[in-house]
């Protein structure tokens, strides 16, 4: 299946890395040339990881490199798609105009899906003239790693749409999940009050950085601390997921907290830019001051 990704991120490199190990030509799409860069050299330096574990061979990975092609034009990119991911920032006014201009220069059989983590894909097909084929496929973060993606149909998605990415999903090895079409899905409405109310915690005093996560990772089995997974995913993406589960539900318990909104504005988004609730830029994790959140 020729497919497309949109965005070279974290995302998007990891989404593209999927489809190619599983013999898909993949065009990894992003306006930014050195950003595709970063993306390929990313997909490159996982292959190597799993070279070292023995789980592909040198030549394995050579020819999944080769089934991804670079482009920086998106119609260009799309023009012969069958399945297109789109992978970019959490913004619903970006995500629209991609889905116009998608819509415009795919395929009218292409099926447009949207690896978006809370906004609704009604919403998002409403900016295309072909509804019936635009679908939530949410990946988890890392994308080569986790086994779950959510399936969202939209209102008008239709049934043929959602069993062909049922299936994909199974055959790129993941474990599909169909959800419906409300904001933050099921993955992101419960994980993000969680992460919301352990920067709380932290915000009103009670513990510090390494005790809060100690905490959730001894006593409720968790593999990473909440205040670790928010660095992990971006505090701005957290953030995003927040506001939109607050706009779509209206609940006061979806208000993110002032700290998370304070450490985005001052450009602290975690793992992404360096530092978040812990400092990343010796190339390591090390705890942040606690005191620095007072």
């Amino acid at each position: 299946m020729k497919t497309s990704i949109i965005g070279a991120g974290q995302m998007g490199n990891g989404i593209a890395q999927v489809f190619a190990a599983k013999g898909h030509q993949v065009t990894m799409i992003d306006l930014n040339r050195k950003a595709l860069d970063r993306g390929l050299a990313t997909i490159s330096n996982s292959l190597d990881r799993l070279i070292k574990k023995e789980r592909i061979t040198t030549k394995e990975k050579e020819n999944i490199l080769a089934n991804i092609r670079l482009e920086t034009s998106l119609e260009a990119g799309v023009r012969e798609a069958e399945l297109v991911v789109e992978a970019a920032t959490e913004n619903l006014d970006l995500k629209l105009k991609i889905f116009g201009q998608l819509d415009a220069a795919a395929p009218a059989d292409c099926i447009l899906a949207t690896n978006t983590s809370s906004i609704s894909i009604t919403q998002i097909a409403a900016a295309t003239k072909r509804p019936h084929k635009v679908i939530g496929m949410h990946f988890m973060n890392p994308v080569p790693i986790m086994k779950l993606v959510e399936v969202i149909r939209g209102y008008a998605t239709d049934e043929a749409t959602t069993e062909t990415i049922m299936q994909l999903s199974k055959e790129l090895g993941k474990t599909p999940t169909e959800v419906n079409d409300y904001p933050g899905f099921v993955a992101n409405r419960v994980l993000m009050p969680m992460i919301n109310e352990a920067i709380t915690t932290l915000w009103e005093g009670v513990a510090g950085v390494e005790e809060i996560d100690t905490v959730m990772k001894l006593g409720m089995a968790h593999p990473m601390g909440p205040l670790q997974l928010a660095d992990f995913i971006g505090l701005d993406t957290c953030l995003a997921i927040l506001r939109v589960m607050q706009d779509g539900f209206g609940r006061a318990h979806y208000q993110p907290c002032p700290l998370l909104v304070n450490m985005v504005m001052a450009g602290k988004l975690g793992r992404k830019s360096g530092e978040g609730f812990y400092d990343y830029s010796g190339g390591g994790k090390e705890l942040v001051v606690s005191g620095s959140f007072c």
